[in-house]
């Protein structure tokens, strides 16, 4: 597995690639055991590595961020084989513009008052650093590869991980 770093708009890129329109793990109030997590749909990468996802207000991911903003994102694609991991600080906010660009009819599930929902609020998570795990030609050339090797003793490792900065 070879090792690439990634800082600024690099890294930025990277996290678009992996976590923009998929699911992740939102991980709140960090200092106690068990800590928070709640899935989330990443409604957004913006262009400085912001993620933005709506949320309740009434939420207990939306209490713990009000308390503390501290949070970490765990994300995997196991279709690809792909994983990300983000720390960074969330923050709730009340922006109508940024909700009705983010807005989708399948978002009435949750939120059946449309866009002025008295119950929607929105999450912008900062990412600070991480890590990401990456395979370069998807699961089932890396698949192959692990039998190859398995067979073989020859290292075909063909994945990608390193540090996240911004």
């Amino acid at each position: 597995m070879s090792q690439k770093n990634l800082f600024d708009q690099e890294a930025i890129t990277k996290i678009k690639e992996l976590a923009e329109g998929g699911f992740i793990m939102l991980c709140t109030d960090l200092g106690s055991q068990p800590f928070g997590t709640c899935p989330m749909n990443v409604q957004q990468v913006d262009e400085s590595g912001n993620l933005w996802f709506l949320s309740g207000k009434d939420s207990d991911h939306n209490a713990d961020i009000a308390n503390d903003g501290a949070t970490q994102i765990l994300l995997a694609k196991s279709s690809s084989s792909d994983y990300l991991s983000l720390y960074g600080q969330t923050e709730i906010l009340y922006d109508k513009a940024k909700v009705e660009e983010l807005w989708s009819p399948l978002h009435k599930t949750w939120f059946p008052g449309g866009p002025t929902d008295p119950n929607l609020s929105l999450l912008r998570f900062t990412p600070s650093d991480g890590y990401y795990w990456d395979t370069k030609n998807g699961r089932m050339v890396a698949f192959a590869k692990m039998l190859i090797s398995a067979v073989t003793d020859a290292q075909m490792d063909d994945s990608v991980q390193g540090k996240i900065e911004l």
